[in-house]
């Protein structure tokens, strides 16, 4: 289906479209089982009113100050994981190759102990770990250049620098005294815990940038998945496009990870599922935002009120869902 304004005109996909409303719904009912359940339950109608400032006041304080910054956080974090590990898992082909795998997370991660180890504030190990994302992203690209960067070229020198990103990190925590290991461990399980709106507020501006920029460069991404010879036959400047996409994943990764800490396994699972939803023959950018912020929510939900009044680390039930998943794709990648 194609829709036609002057002389634009955007192609609509009826099993996409429909499969986007759905995971929109399903975000919307995600988010208000969210605001309406805890140690105080505030029934439905009463979070409606409250979210659009009409509530009660007992109302608006659960869920306008205590709860919303929480979940808002939580959709926006999962909305940048998922795009960012759907940028790379085109650019790599390889349903492997999110920020995960190939070193970005790690490197933020490393950003954000120095800066416990330093003693610095919140924002300061936000500050590291974008500044280490970003540093591990450059030093990646740049040992994966040969003349471009392949895909596959790119997850190899990712993994291997992962793996040393690891070591480093594992070193720092047994460097660091007792207390600065403590609050390293628990940021490095990943967690939206205490969230506020000083943490969803860089992630929103970051999704309000890359996310056009991400939709301007998927279609010339697409052509890059046939293979760089068949893009540039049809006009693609690949490595520029490369470029874009790479940067504009590495910021979403570094800037969720700042957030909410490294959860992992979104930016894997969330653009794999969105394809098998949508039955896209690529990866789908607009999908993958969505199925992440679905999934990072859902989980957080599912991390406070499994075990209740004991609350799990979201990080803690996504590496259990993750892993469960990458098991299965390996699996089924072997039939």
């Amino acid at each position: 289906m194609t829709i036609r304004v002057g002389s634009w005109s955007v192609r609509l996909a009826p099993r996409a479209l429909l499969a986007g409303t759905a995971l929109l719904v399903l975000a919307c009912a995600v988010t208000v089982a969210a605001l309406a359940t805890g140690e105080y339950m505030v029934p439905v109608p009463d979070v409606v009113t409250a979210v659009f400032g009409q509530g009660t006041p007992v109302a608006e304080m659960i869920v306008a100050k205590l709860r919303a910054p929480r979940v808002v956080t939580g959709l926006l974090v999962g909305a940048a994981f998922g795009l960012s590990g759907a940028i790379f898992q085109s650019l790599t082909r390889n349903p492997l190759g999110s920020p995960d795998f190939i070193g970005f997370t790690a490197g933020a991660s490393t950003g954000g102990i120095i800066a416990v180890v330093a003693g610095g504030s919140a924002m300061t190990i936000a500050g590291g770990a974008l500044a280490g994302c970003v540093i591990t992203a450059v030093l990646v690209y740049a040992l994966a250049y040969r003349g471009g960067v392949q895909g596959y070229r790119l997850v190899l020198v990712g993994i291997g620098a992962n793996a040393l990103l690891l070591a480093v990190n594992s070193y720092l925590l047994t460097r660091a005294n007792i207390n600065d290991a403590a609050t390293a461990g628990a940021w490095l399980t990943g967690s939206l815990s205490g969230r506020g709106w000083d943490h969803a507020g860089p992630v929103a501006l970051a999704l309000a940038v890359l996310l056009p920029v991400s939709a301007y460069v998927s279609r010339p991404m697409r052509m890059i998945e046939m293979g760089d010879d068949a893009a540039r036959a049809m006009g693609i400047r690949v490595e520029a496009v490369r470029a874009v996409a790479i940067a504009a994943g590495v910021l979403l990764s570094g800037v969720a990870t700042a957030a909410a800490g490294p959860v992992i396994f979104v930016a894997l699972a969330a653009p794999q599922l969105a394809r098998r939803l949508t039955r896209s023959p690529g990866v789908t950018m607009g999908a993958s935002a969505l199925t992440g912020a679905v999934l990072l929510t859902a989980a957080d939900l599912a991390a406070q009120r499994l075990l209740a009044p004991t609350q799990l680390p979201v990080g803690v039930l996504t590496a259990a869902i993750g892993g469960t998943y990458l098991a299965l794709l390996l699996r089924k990648d072997r039939h």
